[in-house]
């Protein structure tokens, strides 16, 4: 699995996003970064239980991210048209105005090692991946527990300090000073 201080691999995969219209091809360079941070995350199945909560979490925080200057990718190994189908048929999942990867090929999956061996789905993963591509932070969970998009919020928060941290640390906070010997 890649893990922190990796690229994210450079590949051109197919996207879905909106609901105005049905699929056309529409692809996103993932080598292309505009001076952004990238919230990539992936879920396991489109019309499932978990993962709309999981996507609609990450939709509501949608604002948060770009005032971060980090742009939101959602991710599974589902088709652009798939992908279409279930935005239409939940609004709440409409709204999720976001890219969605639709990596039914899992070649991205693969390349992050995350697929599930058995279920031939990808885990629910997040990478935090910085301006220069470079993942900066890695969640992986099983398939049947959701993860905190709040939580994702404060860790990129806590990266974009550039500081020391500490356990809980929240923006605003002080952030730990060694003293020079």
């Amino acid at each position: 699995m890649l893990t922190v201080g990796d690229k994210l691999p450079s590949l051109t995969v197919p996207v879905q996003q909106g609901t105005s219209a049905l699929p056309e091809g529409e692809t996103l360079n993932l080598a292309e970064t505009n001076g952004k941070w990238k919230i990539l995350f992936y879920w396991p199945k489109d019309f499932t239980f978990v993962c709309p909560t999981e996507i609609v979490g990450y939709g509501d925080l949608k604002g948060d991210f770009e005032d971060r200057d980090a742009v939101l990718i959602g991710a599974s190994t589902d088709t652009s048209h798939v992908h279409f189908a279930w935005r239409k048929s939940d609004e709440r999942l409409a709204a999720a105005d976001f890219p969605w990867i639709a990596d039914n090929s899992k070649k991205l999956a693969e390349a992050l090692g995350i697929l599930h061996p058995e279920e031939g789905v990808a885990y629910r993963a997040t990478f935090i991946i910085d301006p220069d591509n470079v993942i900066q932070h890695v969640t992986v969970n099983g398939l049947n527990v959701g993860r905190n998009p709040a939580e994702t919020l404060r860790v990129l928060d806590a990266l974009q300090t550039d500081e020391l941290c500490p356990c809980n640390w929240t923006e605003g906070q002080d952030v730990l000073k060694p003293v020079a010997a």
